[in-house]
């Protein structure tokens, strides 16, 4: 008597490749419900094959660092130069030669579902983590580029060990003797893209407590950015303590309450 589909699906679930006898045995099953899952099962091969490709090329750099003699390379990226309020965060992620988790690619480009699952994945699979968070007060202080700047310096100067090669997402940093900076590099580098992720998964958590903290401004969708709901809050409640005062319209409400 053949298996039903269901037994059949649920086995096909831990199936690794084509040559299991397993999946033979299913070619020979001429049932449509057998044909669509074996069409199924190839098909999420493919991306599996795709990500894994992807997982190869985005490492580019970190070979050709390796190639050169570095051995600790860490990638570094920040998250939230643009938002009318809370902190700028950069991350630091040194990551081993044989890391294989796939899917790492620019934050933005993933959901928030997705950014979380790597996000716990790289924090238990990297060599080294290093956080760097400048405030409100430091960006309005000395302007947003030094402010990211600073916040990259300190989450290299957080990791746990050295950093011998630092590849770093679009500015340069002067920080590492040795370094190099990547246009777009949370999408060319998996060293990068790890930093994005773990940056931008920080910096969304803080930005939903502040929420809880300072409601009206929809801090926890918007996470500061100068969306419609964040500047109705804005014209209703006026600023709160996280607010950028350098930062137009911000500033322009700022100085208005004091004339």
């Amino acid at each position: 008597m053949a298996e039903k589909i269901a037994v059949i699906k649920e086995r096909l679930a831990s199936v690794i490749s084509e040559d299991d006898p397993f999946f033979q045995a299913c070619l020979l099953d001429e049932r449509k419900g057998v044909a669509n899952l074996i069409t199924s099962f190839r098909r999420t091969q493919a991306k599996q094959k795709a990500l894994y490709e992807q997982l190869e090329i985005m490492k580019y750099y970190e070979t050709e660092a390796r190639a050169r003699g570095f051995e600790r390379i860490a990638g570094i990226d920040e998250v939230g130069r643009g938002p009318l309020a809370g902190p700028v965060v950069a991350a630091a992620v040194i990551l081993p030669e044989d890391f294989d988790v796939v899917g790492v690619n620019d934050s933005k480009q993933l959901n928030e579902a997705k950014r979380d699952q790597l996000f716990d994945a790289i924090m238990e699979n990297a060599i080294a983590i290093g956080i760097g968070i400048k405030s409100h007060e430091v960006i309005d202080e000395v302007n947003i580029y030094e402010a990211t700047k600073l916040a990259m310096a300190e989450a290299i100067d957080a990791l746990p060990v050295t950093p011998d090669f630092c590849l770093i997402d679009a500015m340069p940093l002067k920080y590492c003797e040795h370094e190099l900076s990547l246009i777009k590099g949370d999408s060319k580098s998996v060293s990068i893209a790890a930093a994005s992720i773990i940056a931008k998964v920080t910096r969304d958590r803080m930005m939903a407590s502040f929420d809880i903290e300072f409601p009206g401004y929809g801090f926890s969708k918007n996470m500061g950015y100068g969306t419609k709901i964040h500047l109705e809050g804005l014209q209703k409640q006026g600023i709160c303590p996280i607010h950028r005062l350098s930062f137009a319209p911000v500033k322009n409400i700022f100085l208005a309450s004091k004339s």
